[in-house]
């Protein structure tokens, strides 16, 4: 896999994160430890993404 090409998969996935995050917080009864948990995925993909990243792209 090309570094780009999993540069992309990361971004698919941390969008899906956010989605989930979002609907997430609209669900009632949704646990917000399971919301932090979401959320800190999240940030992990977030942090991946920009270490691979070529610096021109920030």
């Amino acid at each position: 896999m090309s570094l780009s090409s999993h540069l992309q998969e990361l971004k698919k996935k941390h969008q899906s994160l956010s989605d989930a995050v979002e609907q997430a917080q609209r669900a009632p009864g949704i646990d917000d430890m399971h919301i932090s948990e979401l959320k800190k995925q999240k940030l992990r993909l977030k942090e991946e993404i920009a270490r691979l990243s070529p610096q021109t792209m920030h």
